[in-house]
């Protein structure tokens, strides 16, 4: 990447959740919007197809979910602001990861970079890697994977 498209990118958008890489890939992501004075957005996804049926169709149950989410990212929101960071901003979103940080995320912030971890903190089933792998591919910007 030549030094003007680094001068250029002034959204980053970095995906979190609690694994070790994401912890990593905000780092990556902070450190750049500093470097850059780029807007960072945090965004976390509230899956869905982790609740039961029971919990999905609660709606005080998802409301509680998704304020926790909040308070998360605002935590993460704090420590960007921080660690110098002029403009963070938080977004939550609701589906699976990839595909909806590809399909709604990114075509409403309209980000010049997104960051992301390469595994997530779930099991086997949920590894990032492919949710990585995914966006990488079909996100409609530059992508750097954090291992």
């Amino acid at each position: 990447m030549d030094t003007e498209s680094v001068k250029n990118i002034k959204k980053i958008l970095v995906g979190v959740d609690d694994s070790a890489d994401a912890q990593l890939a905000f780092r990556v992501a902070m450190r750049r919007a500093i470097d850059l004075n780029a807007t960072l957005y945090i965004v976390s996804v509230l899956e869905k197809d982790e609740m039961n049926v029971f919990q999905v169709l609660d709606d005080d149950y998802v409301h509680g979910e998704r304020e926790e989410l909040k308070k998360h990212l605002l935590r993460y929101q704090k420590i960007a602001e921080e660690a110098g960071v002029v403009d963070v901003r938080i977004v939550i979103a609701e589906g699976d990861p990839g595909e909806t940080i590809v399909k709604e995320v990114i075509p409403s912030i309209n980000p010049d970079l997104l960051v992301v971890g390469a595994l997530s903190k779930q099991g086997i089933r949920k590894y990032f890697g492919s949710q990585a792998a995914y966006m990488a591919k079909y996100a409609p910007c530059s992508v750097f994977v954090v291992r």
